[in-house]
């Protein structure tokens, strides 16, 4: 439980150094690709390269690769079409696409989770329900991308782990990053914007926390802690991160919110994961 509590105070300025400082000025490709590469450096001393099942080492560079190579290319996207706050917002889908996933890996799907998800989508309709137009949608269906690879990610990591309990996390994280680091030298190839490659001192120091601090530090711990839960604690844990990065982008960056949507939307989107938790027990208990 510490590691995910470590982590989320760590996560909470990321939201706004990147929709404040690099969205819109540092190409996106290359904030991913320098994120991923500061990362992968960071545990290239620690990733044991001989002694490791092959397979493993392959399961892991795939997880890496959906749960932050392909989910930093929808992450820093919805910045282009959203506020830091909206975005931050819209990370609280992730603990029902964790259980959907979850229930698709059993083979089985309950679809009273529909009520609980389209509540859910109602009330991120509120909170911009003035301005809703291509852009807002674009970006809203941005962060459900990353969402989704942020949950598969976590929730592979954690069976993958489960199934292998003398594997020590140290001594093979290091290839989740190398699977991310491939997606990014891709990604960054054949779309970056070549007139945004030259970030100013602020923005390579952002450059820098993110890639060593929140990236090569901060999910190690957070799929470390995720092993160490269950489901619901980790579910609890990945909406924490909400009202932590609203906190901090609201107080430091005083960015101007129309309170009174936002809090109708949010009451609605929190009754929703009330009523999805509902669902979950329920069934359980049947």
């Amino acid at each position: 439980m510490r590691y995910l509590l470590l982590t989320t105070f760590i996560w909470a300025f990321s939201f706004s150094f990147i929709g404040e400082i690099l969205a819109g000025r540092v190409d996106s490709y290359f904030a991913v690709l320098v994120r991923i590469g500061l990362a992968s450096l960071v545990f290239l001393p620690f990733t044991k390269f001989r002694g490791i099942d092959k397979a493993l080492k392959v399961k892991i560079m795939l997880i890496g690769s959906v749960q932050i190579g392909f989910m930093y290319i929808f992450f820093y996207q919805s910045f282009l079409f959203l506020s830091v706050p909206e975005v931050i917002l819209f990370t609280i889908f992730t603990p029902i696409y964790v259980t959907l996933i979850y229930d698709g890996l059993k083979r089985q799907f309950n679809p009273r989770y529909l009520v609980s998800t389209g509540m859910a989508v109602l009330g991120a309709y509120i909170i911009r329900y003035q301005n809703v137009d291509s852009a807002f949608i674009t970006g809203f269906l941005m962060v459900q991308g990353a969402n989704i690879c942020f949950a598969l990610g976590q929730s592979a990591y954690k069976k993958v782990m489960e199934s292998n309990p003398k594997i020590i996390h140290s001594d093979v994280f290091g290839y989740f990053y190398f699977g991310a680091l491939l997606v990014g030298i891709v990604a960054f190839a054949l779309l970056s914007d070549h007139s945004k490659l030259s970030p100013t001192l602020l923005q390579w120091s952002v450059l820098l926390w993110l890639g060593i601090v929140a990236s090569g530090i901060g999910y190690f711990l957070w799929n470390k802690g995720a092993c160490d839960v269950d489901a619901g604690v980790l579910g609890i844990m990945n909406n924490a991160l909400v009202p932590a990065g609203l906190m901090m982008n609201l107080l430091l960056w005083k960015t101007p919110v129309d309170y009174v949507s936002l809090s109708i939307g949010s009451g609605i989107i929190l009754f929703s994961l009330v009523l999805h938790y509902r669902l979950i027990n329920r069934k359980h208990a049947l």
